[in-house]
């Protein structure tokens, strides 16, 4: 069939979806939003929209009715909405055209002090003929910006402020200059809980499913299904995710890619972590069978399924917490791992750490047994 014919066919002779139930996912037509990441696709477009972070989202909200929007701090582990906020607080001051009125970089990138001195002097000296006087500059990353940087950061932030309002947003507050911290309103963005991760995901997940049909002709083909998630899926979703939600959305999306029924196992296999089981049989082997005996067991398994010794001891705490031990026991076992995994972090062989970290529990063995 030539293109002239391509072009003429109606929608009774698009591609339908396959019936076939294997590995391989139908072929459906997606509009160019459905091509972004789910991330992109779901991050949120209004302060209203910012999942927990509600007394975050109301102080700010008041800033810009009052016209009196100071300089932002935000901090936080990583997920945790900060950079939405701040692009739904742009969308709320100016309008769809936001872009033209904000200076976005990611200082993990962009670093030095020649950015501070050109893109971001230049860009705070301009002034705005827009309504509320000042545009905005958003730092992403900002506690990988050298020391030298955020020093003539400081002096920017001093001398623009009839032109601009600065959002600095960072992981670890201690490395933001005391002096940019001073100038700023910080807000905290903490771990996301659980239940509201939850119901993220459930409205990603029935969204997908509620995908339109037949399809607008000038659009392409990709492959499309409803997401299917069990419930020990959603479970283990939720807790490999520890309140990140750009953590659960990339997860979610890497497994709908690869599994047409995503349930514990496959979450697990697509992460790369250790099953909770596996973490069961090495704990209870380290506690209760021989060293050498042990040992085989341990480093079969690790080869088999290619793990870490780092995934190993994190796990191992997770899964100390679930099982009864002698008070004494418990110190020097969760004392063993913070030290193994310190020797791990800075460069400790992982096999002669491995033999070092069974040593140590049975001597914690011992100690429980003295003690009983």
């Amino acid at each position: 069939m030539n293109s002239d014919s391509d072009a003429r066919m109606s929608d009774a002779e698009l591609p339908q979806p396959s019936k076939n139930k294997g590995k391989g996912k139908a072929a459906y037509l997606y509009t160019e939003d459905n091509n972004l990441p789910w991330v992109e696709k779901y991050r949120p477009v209004t302060l209203d929209d910012v999942v927990s972070h509600q007394d975050i989202t109301s102080t700010i909200e008041r800033f810009i009715e009052k016209n009196r929007l100071p300089h932002l701090l935000f901090y936080g582990p990583p997920g945790t909405g900060k950079t939405s906020t701040i692009l739904a607080v742009a969308r709320r001051i100016y309008g769809a055209d936001y872009k033209k009125q904000i200076l976005e970089l990611n200082a993990s990138d962009d670093r030095g002090i020649d950015v501070v001195r050109e893109q971001v002097k230049q860009f705070a000296e301009t002034r705005t003929l827009f309504s509320k006087g000042y545009k905005l500059i958003i730092l992403d990353e900002a506690d990988m910006m050298t020391q030298q940087a955020q020093a003539a950061l400081r002096r920017v932030i001093e001398q623009y402020t009839k032109n601009v309002r600065f959002c600095i947003i960072c992981n670890y507050v201690n490395k933001i200059a005391p002096a940019i911290q001073s100038r700023c309103t910080r807000f905290r963005f903490s771990p996301l809980p659980i239940v509201e991760v939850e119901k993220r995901l459930n409205t990603v997940i029935a969204t997908e499913k509620s995908l339109p049909y037949p399809w607008p002709m000038d659009v392409l083909l990709t492959s499309i299904f409803s997401v299917n998630l069990t419930a020990d899926g959603k479970k283990a979703l939720l807790k490999l995710s520890k309140g990140d939600m750009r953590r659960a959305l990339n997860v979610l999306q890497a497994c709908h890619a690869a599994y047409d029924v995503i349930n514990e196992a496959e979450v697990y296999n697509c992460t790369g972590n250790p099953h909770p089981q596996d973490i069961e049989s090495i704990v209870t082997s380290m506690l209760s069978d021989e060293f050498t005996t042990s040992y085989q067991m341990i480093y079969k398994l690790k080869t088999e399924r290619g793990l870490a010794l780092q995934d190993l001891i994190t796990g191992a705490y997770e899964y100390l917490d679930t099982i009864e031990l002698k008070p004494n026991a418990r110190v020097y076992i969760l004392d063993l791992l913070a030290t193994t995994e310190h020797r791990l972090s800075t460069g400790g062989n992982e096999n002669m750490q491995l033999t070092a970290l069974l040593s140590a529990f049975k001597g914690a063995v011992e100690l429980s047994a003295k003690s009983a």
